[in-house]
């Protein structure tokens, strides 16, 4: 298995692409119907974006701190603070998802000025970035665990890898942002 994804990382990179942004999108655009799953508590659903402001706080650290530790030579951290990376990626991905779905999008409580001028820009700059980042996540991950070590150098993972992890962090950041927005400031 492992040989027949490692000859296919772009191919793959890009079928995993379609899907995701096809659950997102489809997710965002309400075309995923609300009894495909089982509905949580009010109180569940109310937590859901503070718990996601929680996940993506943290993943903010862990790239961060990845992207240090490969700086600093130390790949196996490195390994470890990305795969955890890419599971709280994963888990604020299914919780958002799931309250999208059920709920729709949330609507901005503030007033029009800044809706149009400051949520409006940040949302728009956050959705860009992490549209931008499934793909090059797909394929850093998919050469990481397709290929030993000393072979990824060979690869154009850590060029790749610079981008994605730039962008996902930023992208991570403007959610945050948007979290402030939506539910602290107003």
């Amino acid at each position: 298995m492992e040989l027949r994804v490692r000859n296919h990382v772009p191919a793959l990179t890009a079928l995993l692409t379609a899907v995701s942004l096809a659950l997102v999108f489809g997710a965002a655009l309400g075309a995923i119907p609300q009894t495909a799953f089982p509905r949580a508590s009010d109180a569940v659903l109310d937590a859901i974006p503070h718990v996601n402001a929680v996940v993506s706080a943290a993943a903010v650290v862990t790239i961060a701190a990845g992207w240090l530790s490969i700086r600093r030579g130390n790949v196996r951290r490195h390994r470890r603070l990305m795969i955890a990376s890419l599971g709280l990626f994963a888990a604020f991905l299914v919780l958002y998802l799931y309250k999208v779905i059920l709920e729709g999008p949330a609507e901005f409580p503030g007033p029009e000025a800044v809706y149009r001028f400051v949520y409006l820009p940040t949302l728009a700059v956050h959705i860009l970035l992490a549209v931008v980042c499934i793909p090059l996540l797909y394929y850093v991950v998919l050469l990481a665990l397709t290929r030993p070590v000393s072979e990824i150098y060979d690869t154009r993972h850590r060029t790749v890898g610079r981008v994605a992890a730039s962008l996902w962090l930023l992208s991570f950041v403007l959610g945050n942002v948007v979290y402030v927005l939506l539910y602290v400031a107003y």
